[in-house]
């Protein structure tokens, strides 16, 4: 090889300097107009949009920039007391998979979607890597309105990365697994590289609804795979993998994953798997997952169990995987906007290569190959190699780009982020974070279009930035402006859960197009009131149903008796109001689910079986009016079996 880039010994000795090289005076960095730049006046709004993801917490945030204020806590893959997700009976179903109801995952990656490699902001996606699965949230509601679980796949942390047109949200599988019937899955753990596969994902989505629909795998060798990018523009059609362990080991893999001197990106040409399908190729592949589609038309979440997938074997079609050696262990592989590089940022490299996408090509025309990999052809590093970017730093992850020719690469080990020319492949600034950096985002900053005006960096650790909370600290948010020739610091801002991956759009792209509230003339759910003359208890059994409305400053019924210890209580509240910001909460005494929140127009529905006899209030949990304090009502609890007769009052004088 050209360039001996593959320096373990030296990157093992410099992660034992990680913090020790911790970057010093901190305040030299920002200067005095920083904070003129990210104040945003009392009735403006922020620039942007930052989807961030929530990591440990299963959910996003929604922050504006340059402010780092944060609106939202959008719930995805966990249970969310605040407004009821995951335990009102419409949103259960979100939760469910083939696993049974799974409350809580890790997610690590936002996706926004994309026309023509530009974002239009009309989904964001998300990733859970525990359960595998995907969701979609609309970015209209800020709800999150389909979920489709990933069979073959275990530890989806190579998800969401999606194609100029969202033609497809594509994920990679951490852990290859055995896959297929029991008996091929109740296999030694030792047989790992005979019996384990990993499988890449591509997921259509409907480029009119949204809807999502796992079109086709494709069976990779058993080798873990991290983040991606999609090609774009010239590269429009390819999909590049970042790989590690090559060795295929399955114990210590910080040893054992580390012994050869390269790992590989993995580049997929989808489109001719695409000609492949309309051959009729692949197999059919008996499997069991979950896919979780909510309507906003009946403000209800439906899960169905899906039993099929087609499964395509590159060994079988020869040109449609194409191996090109990285340095090793590579954690971010990304795209410039022109679609033309393709970095790879190998964790224990002292230099960043930059592979050129036409020079891929005609090494693929030329045969220009180093031999075969598990069936597959590797390229000849030389032969693709753009350049290298030398000395950049230490322990290169991921890498942005400001749509102006540079490109912004953390370095984790050395707390830095560097700013590099793609063409010359000139280090042309480096600046300090606090500390160890790992993503990076610019808004826009993975599409064809990026928006160079501001960098996020997330930091894993901080210590001396924020007050102490005990053991465990905030994870740190950094914003930086990249508006000029050198990197500037503006603010530190903490984040909720553990932030990996975000990504940020202009703010006008949605403003305009918020849902304020829903039409009571369009809610279809099959509880809903239209007024509160439908206001009612019945009883079916051992079954209540309540129907209950909430307007300011009441709930209709309000006083209700005849339910007995044991029964199954179902409270369908309807939130008359139509007005914009108006949500009610409900919430009942020794209720153990949590409460609902329903915005304007929505019908919700919790569920309680009262284990004991007394009174139990209810009341709103969300602050409407200035008698906000006087909606509430009672519920009267018999003992099981007790005679007392049903009633219930919708405000009649006594």
């Amino acid at each position: 090889m050209k360039t001996r880039m593959w320096l373990l010994a030296g990157a093992a000795i410099a992660m034992s300097f990680a913090y020790g090289c911790k970057p010093k005076g901190a305040q030299s960095t920002i200067s005095g107009d920083a904070a003129s730049k990210v104040y945003v006046p009392p009735g403006q709004y922020d620039e942007f949009y930052n989807i961030v993801s929530g990591g440990f917490n299963g959910q996003m945030s929604v922050v504006g920039l340059p402010s780092g204020r944060v609106f939202k806590i959008l719930p995805v893959f966990s249970v969310h007391p605040e407004n009821g997700y995951g335990f009102s009976e419409e949103t259960k179903p979100m939760l469910n998979t083939a696993n049974g109801f799974v409350p809580w995952d890790d997610l690590h990656h936002i996706a926004i979607s994309t026309t023509n490699a530009e974002h239009d902001a009309r989904w964001a996606f998300g990733n859970a890597n525990n359960t595998p699965r995907i969701a979609r949230v609309d970015l209209t509601t800020f709800k999150t309105v389909e979920i489709i679980e990933i069979p073959n796949s275990a530890g989806n942390h190579s998800s969401p990365f999606i194609t100029e047109n969202t033609e497809y949200v594509v994920a990679g599988t951490r852990f290859s697994v055995p896959t297929g019937a029991d008996e091929n899955r109740d296999v030694p753990i030792s047989t790992y590289k005979e019996n384990f596969k990993g499988h890449l994902s591509f997921i259509s989505v409907d480029p009119e609804t949204g809807e999502m629909d796992l079109s086709f795998q494709i069976e990779a060798p058993p080798f873990n795979f991290d983040l991606a990018r999609a090609g774009k523009k010239k590269s429009h059609g390819w999909f590049f993998f970042s790989t590690y362990n090559t060795e295929m080991a399955h114990t210590l893999l910080e040893v054992n994953a580390s012994q050869k001197d390269k790992d590989y990106i993995m580049a997929v040409n989808w489109k001719k798997a695409e000609e492949y399908i309309k051959q009729g190729k692949g197999k059919k592949q008996s499997v069991k997952y979950a896919h979780n589609v909510w309507d906003e038309n009946t403000h209800t979440g439906v899960s169905t169990i899906k039993n099929e997938v087609l499964v395509l074997d590159p060994t079988e079609m020869k040109d449609i995987v194409y191996f090109i050696p990285c340095p090793k262990s590579p954690h971010g592989t990304d795209t410039d906007p022109t679609g033309e590089y393709i970095i790879g940022s190998g964790k224990l490299a002292a230099i960043i290569p930059v592979f050129s996408f036409t020079k891929m090509l005609k090494a693929i025309e030329d045969e220009d190959f180093e031999g075969p990999l598990q069936g597959m052809p590797v390229l000849k590093y030389e032969s693709v190699l753009h350049g290298e970017v030398q000395k950049p730093g230490l322990g290169p992850l991921h890498t942005e780009f400001d749509g102006k020719g540079f490109a912004y690469t953390s370095m984790f080990v050395s707390s830095e982020i560097v700013k590099w020319n793609i063409e010359t492949l000139e280090v042309v600034d480096r600046v300090p974070t606090y500390y160890s950096v790992g993503h990076l985002m610019i808004p826009g900053g993975p599409t064809g279009k990026p928006h160079g005006k501001y960098m996020v960096a997330y930091n894993k650790i901080t210590k001396d930035r924020y007050l102490p909370t005990g053991p465990e600290l905030a994870h740190s948010a950094q914003l930086y402006d990249i508006s000029g020739d050198k990197m500037q610091l503006l603010l530190d801002f903490p984040t909720i859960g553990e932030p990996h991956y975000a990504e940020a759009f202009p703010a006008s792209l949605i403003m305009d197009k918020q849902v304020k509230f829903y039409k009571m003339e369009d809610n279809n759910h099959p509880r809903a009131l239209k007024g509160i003359n439908d206001a009612r208890v019945e009883r079916d059994g051992n079954k209540i149903h309540i129907y209950l409305t909430s307007i300011r400053s009441n709930f209709r019924p309000d006083n209700i008796e005849g339910i007995r210890v044991g029964d199954e209580v179902y409270f369908h509240m309807t939130n008359l109001e139509q007005d914009w910001d108006v949500p009610h909460g409900l919430a009942v005494k020794g209720a153990n689910t949590a409460e609902l929140l329903v915005m304007p127009g929505e019908t919700a529905t919790l569920k309680w079986v009262p284990d004991r006899v007394g009174i139990f209030p209810f009341y709103c949990t969300d602050f409407c009016s200035a008698l906000h304090q006087e909606m509430q009502g009672y519920i009267r609890v018999s003992p099981a079996g007790s005679n007392t007769p049903l009633k219930f009052s919708t405000g009649d004088a006594e």
